[in-house]
């Protein structure tokens, strides 16, 4: 039986994943500012020397988040088992995934001292953790708990200061609309193919912005070619080879401003004249390719991984970021209600949307008695693997004027990269890439808070729609337990109509880009029984984690 997934051995980092040959944690240290680096670089992130050696530690740390995996088991690691973070003694910002051992999940608590213990697979040495016994020292008080808690990662309240301000005093977003919607059918298990369901979403949504595909000269997408597990339509060398458009500019990645990151591009295109017209696109097919995959008719990638994470079974998001929850909890008195707020209200928008996936009404006992995912997560924080492709279209704002469907303008954006890209060594109580977003999205634009009618907030799962709200000021850092508390502020006819479609966690996982369907779909009026009345501005968040991008919309030129 095969064992548990291995780090890819490189020269860089054998040091780590050897160390426990003779039983000592090694990390890498810069030997200009002595500061210890994790995961290894070729320059100190601090002081930016590339004098690097390596440095034994001690192998205590504080645990300091955990999550207890009930729904993932890999080979060689079968659930329940614990994920989870450890933050050195030496350094308490370098933060170690880990698997807690030798504990019983239910006395673990954050802020107890932990010290290592390898385990071997192959030529590999896992450092696990266990709790360290009261003759290797005491538990930290509660004091130094929360002093360890606070430096893992920026303060919220700080990360503003960071925030560069805009280099000219004329905006990109101010040349662009958004003209055309269109999406495919959406649903469990279509089998059918997504380069088809691309096409039929490109082709109602050039449809709706009353275009041709002959008027189409950008094209853009997310995450692009060479994609695996079901999220990709094979990029835009796919949709290129189907549809013939010669496009004079395209873009295709991941590594760009989330999911929503395409359609930034694509304003920036029309922006410097590269296109008119623009069409963006996302696909998904996550709930085909996993049936593809049972049936045996595709086969997941293998081998060893250069994951960090993986070794110890943090195969999903879903593992960081509710260990991030955790610590939302332990800061700020968040509980289970708290989300399943969030979820209630995503399934009653649902209920009105004849394209979401479930729609069955939902009680708070459904949303505490479903099956466990990884603690604090259940089956409904999360959201629902499906079939789909969503495309807008992107058009120079002098053209919007001419075009049959009221145009959507774009206030503004943020992008910019504050937190640690690193899951693990990130924000600490909200989702990475959250914060600086949302920072970066006020410091271009006079409007505030106060002035969006309807968000449209990037829910993969719960927590992630939490972050968004206090990260972006609807509420306080820490006060969404009482922003959410009974659902009011954020049901659709409250002081912030949230995911009015059903959001991810009940139409379907459309990453993102269903988000942006829905806010244009309400910021023209045209969302039927959902509508908001007077929608006139929209805030859309896109991913999160990765490098996340959030845009402010509005009905008015």
């Amino acid at each position: 039986m095969p064992g548990r997934p291995l780090p890819v051995v490189t020269d860089e980092n054998e040091f780590f994943w050897t160390a426990g040959a003779d039983g000592r944690l090694r990390i890498q240290e810069c030997a200009d500012c002595a500061t210890l680096i994790h995961p290894p670089q070729p320059v100190c992130r601090r002081c930016r020397g590339d004098r690097l050696g390596v440095r034994e530690v001690s192998g205590f740390a504080t645990l300091v988040g955990f999550t207890v995996n009930h729904r993932f088991s890999l080979p060689g690691l079968i659930a329940p088992y614990v994920v989870a973070q450890v933050a050195l003694e030496e350094d308490p910002r370098v933060r170690l995934t880990t698997n807690v051992v030798d504990a019983d999940p239910d006395t673990l608590e954050l802020g107890r001292r932990m010290t290592v213990v390898f385990e071997q697979h192959e030529d590999v040495w896992l450092p696990l953790f266990r709790p360290a016994p009261c003759t290797e020292g005491l538990l930290p008080d509660a004091q130094r708990t929360e002093g360890v808690l606070q430096c893992i990662g920026p303060a919220p309240e700080e990360v503003t200061r960071h925030v560069r301000p805009m280099p000219t005093t004329r905006k990109f977003e101010d040349d662009v609309a958004i003209t055309g919607i269109g999406a495919s059918e959406i649903g469990r298990r279509l089998m059918v193919s997504p380069l088809a369901l691309t096409v039929r979403a490109c082709e109602r949504a050039v449809a709706n912005a009353g275009l041709s595909f002959s008027d189409i000269d950008g094209l853009s997408t997310y995450p692009g070619a060479g994609q695996v597990a079901g999220f990709g339509e094979g990029g835009l060398t796919a949709l290129e080879a189907a549809l013939g458009l010669r496009p004079t500019w395209y873009n295709g990645g991941s590594e760009t401003f989330g999911p929503g990151g395409s359609v930034i591009a694509a304003m920036l295109a029309v922006a410097s004249g590269l296109a008119r017209h623009v069409l963006c696109y996302r696909t998904v097919w996550e709930s085909t390719y996993g049936e593809l995959v049972k049936r045996g008719r595709i086969r997941p990638p293998g081998g060893r991984t250069t994951s960090w994470l993986v070794p110890f079974g943090a195969t999903s998001a879903a593992h960081t970021l509710a260990q991030n929850a955790g610590r939302h909890f332990h800061r700020y008195g968040t509980t289970r209600e708290t989300l399943g707020w969030i979820a209630l209200n995503q399934r009653a928008n649902a209920a009105l949307n004849p394209d979401a996936i479930y729609r069955d009404p939902m009680t708070m006992d459904d949303y505490l008695t479903a099956r466990p995912i990884t603690t604090p997560f259940g089956l409904y924080d999360c959201d629902v693997p499906c079939d789909a492709s969503v495309a807008v279209v992107v058009s120079a704002k002098e053209t919007a004027c001419d075009l049959p469907r009221p145009p959507v303008f774009v206030e503004a954006v943020g992008t910019q990269i504050i937190e640690r890209i690193e899951w693990d060594q990130s924000t600490s109580t909200h989702e990475p890439q959250v914060l600086g977003q949302s920072a970066h999205l006020w410091s271009r634009t006079s409007l505030r808070p106060g002035d969006v009618d309807v968000a449209q907030l990037y829910d993969g799962f719960t927590f992630n729609a939490l972050s968004w709200l206090e990260g972006l000021g609807f509420c306080g850092m820490g006060e969404a337990k009482d922003f959410l508390d009974g659902g009011r502020a954020i049901a659709r006819d409250g002081l912030l109509p949230l995911n009015t479609h059903g959001g991810q966690l009940s139409h379907g996982r459309t990453h993102g880009m269903g988000l942006l369907h829905e806010a244009i779909t309400q910021l023209r009026g045209e969302g039927g029984a959902r509508q908001v009345p007077d929608a006139r501005v929209a805030v859309v968040s896109s991913g999160g984690l990765t490098p996340s991008g959030v845009l402010l919309l509005r009905a008015d030129a």
